[in-house]
Order: C-alpha cells, then sequence, then structure tokens
C-alpha cells in the first residue's frame, strides 16, 4: 500500500502523455509509485523500464537480480515498502527511440514532484544512487559515473552510488574490481544494519 497523499498524486499524473504517445513505444503513461514513510533505506534509480511498466513493480528485470544481489536483499526484503522506497528520477516508463533505446527520464517528473516524495520520507538512513541521472540529481552536480562512484567513501555511510546494474555495464564491472572487492562488502554492512 502506497502513501496516500503523494504517492496517489503521482500515480494519477499524466504530464508527460503527449510525449510518451510521441515515442517509438507509444505508450500511456503508468507510474510506478513504490515508498511508504517509514522506510530507511532509498534506493535512487533512474526510471522504469518497459518491464516494470508492464508489472507495475520497480526492478522487475534482471538489473534488479543484479542490484538485489548487490544490496545483500533477497526480494522480500528488497520490496518491503516499510523498510525499502524506490525512487527514480522519473516514475513512468520513458520510452524508446527510434533505435529502441531507453529514452532519458524526462526532467519534469523530478522537478514535479521530488521534494514532496524526500518530504514524506523523513528517517531515510542510507541512500543509494543507482547511475549518473541519480548521482546528478542528488548530489547537485554533473560528473562521470565512474569518479562518483570511485568516491564513494566521500559519502558513506548515509549515501552509496553505483553504476545502473544493467547488462549493459558488465564491462564496466570488470574493468573496475575495486567496486565489488572494496565498495560492496561496505554496503551490504550498512544494508544489512538497517534490515
Amino acid at each position: 500500500m502506497q502513501d496516500q497523499g503523494i504517492g496517489t498524486q503521482i500515480q494519477a499524473c499524466r504530464l508527460c502523455a503527449d510525449r510518451f504517445a510521441a515515442t517509438q513505444s507509444a505508450h500511456e503513461p503508468r507510474p510506478v509509485v513504490w515508498f511508504q514513510p517509514q522506510a530507511r533505506i532509498l534506493i535512487a534509480g533512474q526510471a522504469p523500464g518497459l518491464r516494470v511498466h508492464n508489472s507495475g513493480k520497480p526492478f522487475t528485470d534482471p538489473s534488479g537480480d543484479r542490484l538485489r544481489g548487490w544490496l545483500g536483499l533477497e526480494a522480500a526484503q528488497f520490496y518491503d515498502q516499510d523498510v525499502v522506497a524506490i525512487v527514480p528520477m522519473a516514475f513512468c516508463f520513458p520510452g524508446y527511440d527510434a533505435t529502441k533505446s531507453d529514452l532519458p527520464p524526462p526532467p519534469i517528473c523530478a522537478r514535479t514532484w521530488h521534494a514532496a516524495v524526500m518530504q514524506a520520507l523523513p528517517d531515510i538512513e542510507l541512500t543509494v544512487l543507482v547511475g549518473g541521472y541519480a548521482q546528478s540529481f542528488h548530489l547537485g552536480r554533473k560528473a562521470p559515473m565512474t569518479d562518483v562512484v570511485k568516491a564513494w567513501r566521500d559519502h558513506a555511510p548515509r549515501l552509496f552510488p553505483l553504476p545502473h546494474p544493467s547488462w549493459r555495464n558488465t564491462g564496466w564491472l570488470k574493468r573496475n574490481p575495486w567496486f565489488e572487492a572494496e565498495l560492496l562488502p561496505v554496503l551490504r554492512g550498512r544494508v544489512k544494519e538497517l534490515t
């Protein structure tokens, strides 16, 4: 069950209906809202993909499997809204471009909703920034994702920047073994403290 205030408003949002209708996927808005006010862990992501758009549940795809592994959480823990809030930069699937690549999250979503959502989540003790869009927004600056993730110690233990868990980043993970060897054990320990 969602927070009945801001969550219900977001679920009714149709700000991007015309934008989505003009994409290659020509889909209707379907905001995926997944948070409760008592959550202690915030997963700040990018935007739902098509599978999440269809399921109505965040990270119901291979990226979600990888992310849950990184966090050391079973699915039941990850989807417990009393513990974990999932707040992407856009609540709807942005659609595909002509080459069937995901479009970026429309900035209007974060501008419209994020301040109110963060106000509705007063107990967050750990924020996990998944991907460059979330990192830029929450850190207030643009920087290469690798540089931000390498500087994770500057933000821990309250905030951990991560690459997106997409299969597209498998090469990045191989080139940056420090991520799994150094960052993930600390992140998992912090998650365990809060669950």
